[in-house]
């Protein structure tokens, strides 16, 4: 009895095998112009540049550093493998910047306590703590301002000098910040008003003059003071209403050409005892309402106080002691070369 042969099992397809793609050894990279057959391709880390070290030509850009990623923030020379921390402080003046904070949530057990009481020990002084945690707030409080760098350093060494010689013991630490700030800000020519850096740091305006006041006579900082003590004697200028044109036009998206005549504006405005008594804060806005409508660039008062500030009555009370000396304020160039007309000026400031 025959049986029929079962058909084979159909056998997996095979899947060609991928070629192994590897550097080809037998390359040699040479100059184009040396044509030298033993090169000498130099590796430009920096620059990221691949250059012949013979006649200078760049064979190749971009250069991916594979080196070791070891840093050295030390003074002396020689490698130093570390990886973490940033550069040093001068202000610190070597105390420790780094330090490790036990934590123990909910309750935590006994070696956790055990290891904090040993790591509170071993850490800084109390002042030093205090120090490093004040510079903290002044660096967020400048960074959510937008204030650069240098006015960040400026602050850090005016509130360290405060520390070191006790100068506002008993006063709160935000307000001593915030004090720091607002002269730091003078100083770098930069002013921010005192509404300004109240919004910001949450401190009374009361609470804030009395720290800034105490600063500037410890520090001499009054306009025209001799600079003996150190760098930081140089006179603080108040802020005028010019230093804060350029901010609020950049604010209300005026033209370039509003600036300087609202600065010549102010300046006139001064000489013949026009608004004397206002806040720097007042006199810019009302100059900016002025001059807005002078120039045929209206901006409503309510724009105008939201971005200096202050109240619309005020706005419009320096713009009506402005508008009634109008033609002592207004030059004659102005009218006529056609970019300003006192007929644009309102005489109803209500409206």
């Amino acid at each position: 009895m025959a049986y029929a042969q079962p058909f084979p099992l159909a056998q997996p397809l095979q899947k060609p095998q991928q070629p192994t793609f590897g550097p080809d050894l037998a390359v040699r990279l040479i100059c184009p112009d040396c044509r030298d057959p033993n090169p000498n391709i130099i590796e430009e880390f920096s620059s990221g540049d691949l250059v012949c070290g013979t006649c200078g030509l760049v064979l190749g850009d971009r250069v991916v550093d594979t080196r070791s990623e070891w840093r050295t923030f030390a003074n002396d020379e020689g490698d130093d493998p570390s990886r973490v921390g940033a550069a040093s402080d001068p202000l610190m003046e070597g105390m420790e910047q780094l330090d490790t904070v036990i934590s123990f949530k909910d309750g935590g057990s006994g070696l956790a306590r055990e290891l904090q009481r040993a790591a509170s020990r071993s850490t800084a002084s109390r002042s030093e703590r205090n120090l490093l945690q004040a510079f903290r707030d002044i660096a967020s409080w400048c960074d959510q301002f937008s204030l650069p760098k240098t006015i960040s350093d400026i602050a850090k060494q005016l509130y360290k000098r405060s520390d070191e010689e006790k100068l506002l013991r008993g006063k709160p630490l935000d307000a001593v910040i915030a004090a720091c700030i607002f002269i730091a800000c003078r100083q770098a020519h930069v002013p921010r008003t005192f509404r300004e850096i109240c919004t910001l740091t949450h401190v009374p305006k009361k609470t804030l003059g009395q720290c800034y006041k105490a600063l500037e006579q410890a520090f001499n900082l009054t306009l025209g003071a001799s600079a003996s003590r150190s760098s930081l004697s140089v006179g603080s200028k108040a802020a005028g209403p010019e230093s804060l044109l350029s901010r609020y036009c950049n604010h209300l998206d005026l033209p370039p050409n509003v600036e300087p005549i609202c600065a010549d504006i102010i300046g006139k405005a001064r000489e013949l005892g026009i608004a004397d008594g206002r806040s720097p804060v007042s006199i810019a806005g009302g100059a900016i309402y002025f001059t807005c409508h002078l120039l045929g660039k209206v901006k409503s008062a309510r724009d105008i106080s939201t971005v200096a500030g202050v109240s619309e009555g005020t706005i419009k009370l320096v713009y009506r002691l402005y508008y009634a000396e109008r033609e002592k304020l207004v030059k004659e160039e102005w009218i006529k070369d056609g970019r300003a007309k006192l007929e644009r000026l309102p005489v109803d400031t209500t409206k």
